[in-house]
């Protein structure tokens, strides 16, 4: 049979348009030095267990040019935060958002149904006033975890992220958190911790297009 029969030409044309959607190119157009940026968070993002400039926005705002505002609270849960984000958002008017939050809630033995949820609420206020929100995924702290330097995410993250199509930084934070080296206590990095943290998170930005190569 010839190369060019009509079939093997058009099953050929239907594989290079599923290979051209399943490519990995750049999502969105880089975000130029000076774009607002609003980290959301709890002790993680405020920077618990480091010193003044070296928590992970203040590192990302070194390495981005972006204007990084840190709206990090000690001990906030999901739940807690939901009722928070609507005015953050609009005092700060950001382009995108980083939303960090959930271990919190992970130590209060919340249901996983339940964090979900208020994650949702969140990642949902910050589309709705225009910002990209992009999700940090947490480790759930286990003793297995600790002891054999491996702590896992937790799978709702990914769920999340793929149910409401927004940007996942995946195993950055569980990475530091799994080597002791990079932390100040159980649940909080170091200065090196943070720097760790703040250049995964930035990689992963630059891989979907959110900010330019460096």
């Amino acid at each position: 049979m010839s190369i060019f029969n009509p079939m093997r030409l058009f099953l050929l044309a239907i594989f290079l348009l599923l290979l051209a959607a399943c490519s990995s190119s750049p999502r969105f157009t880089p975000f130029p030095a000076g774009t607002p940026v609003l980290a959301f968070g709890d002790s993680v993002t405020y920077g618990t267990g480091a010193g003044p400039g070296e928590d992970y926005p203040s590192r990302l705002a070194t390495r981005t040019g972006w204007v990084m505002t840190n709206a990090g609270i000690s001990g906030d849960t999901a739940f807690e935060a939901r009722s928070r984000i609507r005015e953050t958002l609009e005092q700060t008017r950001p382009a995108v958002v980083l939303v960090e939050l959930g271990g919190n809630d992970f130590l209060r033995r919340r249901s996983d149904s339940a964090i979900k949820e208020d994650l949702r609420f969140i990642l949902s206020a910050v589309r709705q006033s225009g910002a990209v929100p992009v999700l940090v995924s947490v480790p759930r702290f286990s003793v297995l975890g600790v002891a054999v330097g491996a702590l896992p995410d937790s799978e709702i993250y990914a769920e999340l992220a793929k149910e409401e199509k927004v940007l996942l930084v995946k195993r950055v934070f569980a990475d530091v958190l799994s080597d002791p080296a990079l932390k100040s206590d159980q649940i909080h990095p170091n200065a090196e911790g943070y720097r760790k943290l703040a250049e995964g998170v930035s990689k992963a930005l630059v891989k979907e297009g959110l900010l330019a190569r460096q």
